[in-house]
This record gives structure tokens, C-alpha cells and sequence, in this order.
């Protein structure tokens, strides 16, 4: 792992999801590059001395060079730093585990789509929200023409978390977050319309075509969008609309999303994962549990545990770990990974995410469309 060190929440999850499933273990970090805190939190994380590092590139290189070194690297540090972190790996032969947005710039991210191809690496980007089994059934169904052609698709992720200056209280996960030099381009957008924008296209299967987008910053003196409000066209004539937020007070992890097709309208809520409702035309909406008899392999194969016991967040950030690790032991069993497993997204899904935010970001400055399409 590099990154994750004292007081990083998304370490602690990666650890976690990692282990849920007992497919890995972590063995060495670069958890801070301070050589002092690196080492400290290297004990208290149960790795030994020798493979604590301070340097990701020191790193990257003597865990190539041993034996035993590792076999994949989970990046989870601020966004400006993904590419280089991510690259060093790539380069070292180490498969890679990688936050989103892969990158802040799109030359970046393509250079990484290169790396991960051209080294014959897997490159898993933690779009975690696409782990939830019920996120999967829709996306099953969809493909399976269930709701027949997609017309519209509305998505949102709003929060309240920042509606205040926090980042003036010290409080480190809001104080990277505004700052463009950690953050990159994009706050609201970068943070949460990312994860919006990737569960719509994965749900549905479609392919963005162009945005027109207006970003604001409502808290006075930040310098990125704590709010973003766009308009989606997709390949193929589907229309959509994307709202980010985290100045919304009422709302502390709002993600939802809405599909609806020719012949019926799926809808899901991250807040209550479980349930996926599901309106076909002319009939009574009906709701669709996680566990119940009747659902999707893709779903049925993201689930752990009985009906009634609700899964979670950790559960479908686990999910995707266990999709990685059935990919990396694929290739170095010289093996076809489980094809459900396949589904986790990819170095080219974090390019058009990046795209995304570019065009966004652009759009908002000139006050129109501006095409986001892209075939990594």
C-alpha cells in the first residue's frame, strides 16, 4: 500500500476490503514520507521493518527485486499523485489497485491505459460503489434488454460534509480535497461526480458523448467546485443529468441513481443497497432484495451472506478485491479469469472518467457542450 497512513480514512477501507475475503495480505507500504511516521505505522499495521518505505519509488523497486515482493500495490493517496505512484508499478512489473480519479490530467491517465496494457498488468480502478450486488443485477438487466432501450439516465451524489470551511479546522480529508494542487481540476466533481458518472455508464452500458456543465464553489474563497450540476448526452441518444454536491445539508452519502428505458425504470439508492426497484411499464413497481431467489449470477456472486442481513459499503469496496485478486491469480496461473469477476473497473474506465472531468470542467468555464467522448 502506499499512502493510507495515520489519520487517512480510505487506507483503513482498503485494508479492510482487502482482507474481508482473505485473498490478500498486506505485506509493505509506503504508508507516509516522513521515514518516521512510515516506520510507525508500519508496526501498527503488522509489517515488518524491512518492507516499510518511505519512497514509493524505493518501493516499487526492491519489492521487484525480491523473492516474495509483492504482487499488487493499492494506491491511496491524493489525487495529484496517483500517475506517478501508479506508473512506478506498472514499470516495476506489480499490478495496481488505484483511488479515483486515476489521474488529473487525461495525458496522464491514457499514459497509464499504455502502461497496464503494454506490461500485460492489471489495472483496477476502486469505483467501489459498482461492487453492490444490487448494482450488478441492474446492470445485468439492463444488458439483458429487461428495460429495453435506455432513454434517460439520472444520477446524484449529494453530501453536506463541506458546506462549512473545514478545511480551515485542520481537518486533512477536507483541506486536499479543496486544494487544486492535491485535488487537481475538480472538488465536488472530482470527489463524487467521478463515482456518479462511472455508475452510470456501468450500470447502463452506455458510452458519454458530451456534457454541459455549471460548477460552483458556494463556500467563499475555495478555489474548486463544491457543487456540479451537468447535462449528459450519451452514444446512441440516451440523455441524462448529473448533480454532485457537498454543500447539501440533509444529505451525508446520497448516492442514487435512476434509469428508465423503453419498456421500464430501474432505481437504486446507495443508502439503502439492499433493495433495487424495478417499474416496468403499465405494472405496480416492485422491489428486488438482496439474497432473494430469482436474481442474476452477477449479483448472486456479489453477495456473502443470507437475506435479511444487510451488506454494506466495505462489503462491495471488498468486492472489488476479490474481483483483483481473481485477476491477478489468473495471470500468474497463465489461466481465463471467472468472467463475473471481470466486471471491476479498468485503467480504461478511469480514462473516461478523467475525460469526464475534463470536459466538465471546460464546459463550465466556456458555458457550453463540449464533447467528452472516448475510446481509450
Amino acid at each position: 500500500m502506499v499512502g493510507g497512513g495515520p489519520g487517512a480514512f480510505i487506507g483503513g477501507v482498503h485494508r479492510m476490503a482487502a482482507r474481508l475475503d482473505d485473498r490478500w495480505e498486506l505485506v509493505a507500504g509506503a504508508f507516509s514520507r516522513d521515514a518516521d511516521r512510515a516506520r510507525a505505522a508500519a508496526s501498527e499495521l503488522h509489517v515488518a521493518p524491512d518492507r516499510a518505505y518511505a519512497d514509493f519509488r524505493a518501493m516499487a523497486r526492491a519489492e521487484a527485486a525480491r523473492p516474495d515482493g509483492i504482487d499488487a500495490a493499492a494506491v491511496v493517496t491524493p489525487n495529484a499523485s496517483h500517475h506517478a505512484i501508479a506508473r512506478a508499478f506498472l514499470d516495476a512489473g506489480v499490478h495496481v489497485v488505484c483511488e479515483k480519479p486515476m489521474a488529473t490530467t487525461l495525458a496522464d491517465a491514457l499514459d497509464l491505459v499504455r502502461a497496464a496494457r503494454d506490461g500485460g498488468r492489471v489495472f483496477v480502478l476502486t469505483h467501489n460503489y459498482t461492487g453492490y450486488p444490487m448494482v450488478r443485477q441492474a446492470r445485468a438487466m439492463v444488458a439483458a434488454g429487461e428495460i429495453g432501450a435506455v432513454r434517460v439516465v439520472q444520477v446524484e451524489y449529494p453530501q453536506d460534509w463541506l458546506a462549512t470551511r473545514l478545511e480551515d479546522t485542520g481537518n486533512q480529508q477536507a483541506a486536499w480535497r479543496v486544494d487544486p494542487a492535491q485535488a487537481g481540476p475538480a472538488g465536488s466533481l472530482g470527489d463524487l461526480g467521478t463515482h456518479a458518472h462511472n455508475l452510470a455508464e456501468f450500470v447502463t452500458g452506455l458510452r458519454l458523448e458530451a456534457v454541459c456543465a455549471d460548477l460552483s464553489a458556494f463556500v467563499p474563497g475555495r478555489a474548486l467546485d463544491d457543487n456540479a450540476q451537468a447535462l449528459l448526452r450519451f452514444r446512441g441518444g440516451a440523455r441524462g443529468a448529473l448533480w454532485s454536491s457537498q454543500v447539501s445539508p440533509g444529505n451525508e452519502n446520497a448516492l442514487r441513481l435512476r434509469v428508465y428505458g423503453e419498456k421500464a425504470g430501474l432505481e437504486w439508492s446507495q443508502e439503502h443497497p439492499n433493495q433495487l426497484r424495478f417499474g416496468p411499464l403499465g405494472e405496480a413497481p416492485r422491489t428486488l432484495a438482496r439474497g432473494a431467489g430469482g436474481l442474476r449470477p452477477e449479483a448472486a456472486a456479489a453477495t456473502r451472506i443470507p437475506a435479511g442481513h444487510p451488506e454494506g459499503y466495505l462489503e462491495a469496496f471488498a468486492q472489488l478485491y476479490r474481483d483483483a485478486a481473481e485477476l491477478v491469480a489468473a495471470r500468474m496461473e497463465g489461466r481465463s479469469p471467472d468472467p463475473l469477476a471481470s466486471q471491476a473497473p479498468t485503467a480504461e474506465d478511469g480514462a473516461r472518467g478523467v475525460r469526464f472531468l475534463e470536459a466538465a470542467v471546460e464546459s463550465s468555464r466556456r458555458g457550453a457542450w463540449v464533447e467528452a467522448a472516448l475510446d481509450p
